[in-house]
């Protein structure tokens, strides 16, 4: 994690990361104010909450009450070294916990990360650089050496230059990584987390049976991802890019909507209209993109050329965002390499979504199969040890597709999960799905798998498949675990052979998708320096549901963006009017603003938890419409899951509206003991609402022009690196 820090006034510091600011000051015996803890105060600070937090975890997935128990830590000073120390860590714990549970809380203080650390001893290098952005891959903690050449299959590369290749590629952009976190919680399963250290919000995550793989994975990924925008999908890129001469890629192109907002000529083509539109219903203004929000300039698409015919055919941006999120995309060393990640990924996807909707019951692979992959047969182990049993399924329906299954179960919670993962190679599938059960996850994040069910309506639903594809998340059906399955095992291989074993396993994944008469297009995209591609099967490789463009698109953020951010300009009669759409386009109400209009508040902040329930109440205050805030503010305080100080302002509102609304009290009979139990400066903010004196409490003023949104103009930052990048290599090709 990159930690900023900026020098204040005095001695006092600020220290910056991901949305987090913290003052550091010295005690006024060292000539500072005493304003702040000092540096080595939060270090001593952290252990003892980094032990907290670990009881804590442990007490949360055994129903443990913490109510009763407390912790504290010690630092003991060895008087001849004052670097010497002993942090001695107490635990009270109330007399009717288990001796079991005793002593699991104790070891699981043992895990405290910070105590790990320190307990290893940190390498600190010190060092001057000409600017601090400049050495943009130093974050990375794996530099495999070029002399070495690890082949693994897929890679048209050895691991070893991929890296390399891929770190340098984003060095030059200008973009700053850094290693967020790494697991390797049984043998041969390795993932990792990295991300933008300007921009956390790009980030991505990456798997493997080795350190260097699971590495290679995370910057593929992370190219694939700023290759196709994936990491600015839905969000807001300002009025600059907006008029630029383009906003999403130099080949892209605009078009005007017919007469009586009907689809233009030149968008699409007549298979994809027969998926996309079957009811008529799909409307020009329906596919204006959120990105840009330029409705004047038209229905920005993108060129994608069709298999069957090498025809080009323009895919509305809009219409890729909302139905595919991440599917299809990918990054490699060749474009046939991309080109079976893509497929590999859609099949496994979209077999996945067969079988669970299906309720279908798979084979298992036979014990001497599964001997013959040694590496896997010990990462499996390593679960069944800690108490998971783990299923070996082979996906691939009678050999008709290269997908396999891992499932893991778990007896303390009766959760389980179904990883899938695809390839031309048996047993890189079976990796595949083994390493996706583990990615980014530690065994207490096994704890929140949701059970079984028999109710089928619950696993066929649309948005199961969505939580399947998120984080795998989402119900499975008993039935998959019938031992009687639905098809044989079938020692499936696509792969090719050879050196252009890539191009061999991409069209053999392209012959299965045309012997289902599925018609594919693919968009390549090379200008940042790294052979990127998308790949599009109408009709199979969607996420969501095609009626989401007409009833439930990312597009509605056009209807409130410019309105709420401009929210503290409005007069009345404006504000009743974006109240009335909040009320009336069938929105959720406890969804949050920021997903809403596509902007990247700071979490943190009022503005970060700002939901349309609450957005609606605070426009109600506004025009003293009292009776529905009243209404409004028993809807937040119930179901709302917010801040203390926020519920406590809704609590002392609540109040307020009590009396305001009774004709038989008075406020100022009140008012001084409601200051007593709330507090002044609460109950300043309460009564101005109510009074006028203050509007919309504690969303700070923006605009379009995105004023105060830190966290978002650093997304727009990392984005505008692309941009510039793209400019380029057009004027170039030029």
């Amino acid at each position: 994690m990159e930690i900023k820090v900026n020098f204040l006034d005095k001695l006092r510091l600020e220290a910056k990361f991901d949305d987090f600011t913290v003052i550091a000051d010295q005690p006024i015996r060292y000539k500072g104010d005493g304003s702040a803890p000092g540096p080595f105060d939060y270090f001593l600070a952290s252990s003892a909450l980094c032990a907290a937090y670990f009881v804590k975890l442990y007490c949360n997935t055994r129903d443990i009450p913490t109510e009763n128990i407390r912790l504290s830590q010690n630092n003991i000073v060895d008087p001849e070294n004052r670097y010497q120390q002993i942090f001695k860590i107490q635990v009270e714990l109330p007399p009717d916990i288990s001796e079991k549970d005793r002593q699991g809380i104790l070891r699981s203080i043992e895990r405290c990360t910070v105590k790990k650390v320190v307990q290893a001893g940190p390498e600190f290098v010190i060092e001057e650089v000409a600017n601090l952005d400049a050495d943009a891959q130093a974050l990375l903690t794996v530099n495999p050496s070029l002399e070495s050449s690890t082949y693994i299959p897929g890679k048209d590369l050895p691991l070893e230059q991929t890296i390399a290749n891929m770190s340098g590629l984003l060095a030059n952009l200008g973009i700053k990584i850094e290693i967020a976190s790494w697991r390797n919680i049984v043998p041969n399963v390795w993932s990792l987390h990295i991300r933008d250290a300007h921009s956390p919000m790009c980030f991505t995550n990456g798997k493997g049976s080795t350190k260097e793989s699971a590495l290679a994975s995370a910057l593929g990924e992370y190219i694939e991802r700023i290759s196709n925008n994936h990491f600015y999908a839905g969000a807001y890129w300002g009025e600059e890019i907006a008029n630029a001469p383009f906003v999403h890629y130099p080949d892209e192109r605009w078009f005007q909507p017919g007469p009586g907002d009907a689809l233009p000529a030149g968008i699409l083509d007549e298979y994809c209209l027969g998926i996309y539109d079957p009811d008529g219903e799909l409307r020009g203004s329906h596919l204006v993109d959120t990105n840009s929000g330029n409705v004047k300039r038209g229905i920005v698409s993108l060129p994608y050329v069709r298999h069957s015919d090498g025809e080009t055919v323009y895919f509305p941006s809009n219409l890729v965002e909302n139905l595919y999120a991440s599917n299809g995309m990918s990054a490699g060393n060749t474009l046939a390499e991309a080109q079976v990640q893509c497929l590999s990924e859609i099949f496994e996807r979209a077999v996945k979504r067969e079988i669970l909707e299906g309720e279908l019951a798979l084979p298992d692979v036979p014990q001497e199969v599964l001997a013959k992959y040694p590496g896997i047969v010990a990462g499996i182990q390593g679960l069944e040890e800690q108490g998971f049993p783990v299923l070996v399924k082979d996906a691939s329906l009678g050999g008709q597709y290269p997908v396999m299954c891992v499932t893991l179960m778990n007896p303390r919670t009766g959760g389980v999960f179904a990883s899938f993962g695809a390839h031309p190679s048996f047993e890189v599938a079976l990796e595949r799905s083994l390493t996706e059960l583990l990615q980014g996850r530690s065994f207490e994040g096994l704890n929140d798998l949701p059970p079984p069910t028999f109710a089928s309506e619950a696993v066929t639903e649309p948005y199961n498949f969505v939580e399947h594809f998120i984080d795998s998340s989402g119900v499975v059906s008993w039935r998959f675990f019938s031992a009687k399955s639905d098809h044989d095992f079938v020692e499936w291989d696509f792969s090719g052979q050879g050196k252009e074993s890539n191009a061999e396993e991409a069209a053999a994944l392209l012959g299965i998708l045309e012997d289902m008469g599925r018609e594919v297009y693919m968009a390549v995209y090379d200008e940042l320096g790294a052979t990127a591609c998308r790949i599009l099967v109408p009709g199979y490789s969607e996420i969501y549901p095609v009626e989401d463009l007409v009833w439930d698109n990312t597009n509605k953020s056009l209807l409130f963006r410019e309105d709420i951010l401009n929210l503290h300009r409005l007069d009345d009669e404006a504000l009743a009017a974006l109240l009335d759409r909040l009320e009336n386009n069938e929105l959720d109400e406890y969804s949050d603003i920021a997903t809403l209009i596509g902007i990247e508040f700071d979490e943190n902040t009022d503005w970060g938890q700002l939901t349309v329930l609450e957005l609606r109440l605070l426009i109600n205050l506004a025009l003293e419409q009292f009776e529905e805030a009243q209404e409004l503010v028993g809807a937040f305080l119930q179901y709302n899951d917010n801040t203390v100080e926020r519920r406590l302002f809704y609590q002392a509102m609540n109040a307020v509206l009590e009396v305001v609304l009774d004709d038989e009290m008075e406020l100022d009979d009140y008012v001084a003991n409601f200051r007593r139990m709330f507090g002044n400066p609460r109950m300043d903010a309460v009564l101005g609402s109510v009074d006028g004196s203050v509007r919309f409490h504690g969303l700070t003023p923006t605009g379009m022009g995105l004023e105060g949104l830190d966290r978002h103009q650093r997304l727009m930052d990392s984005y505008r690196k692309l941009h510039a990048a793209r400019a380029k290599a057009a004027a170039r090709s030029r």
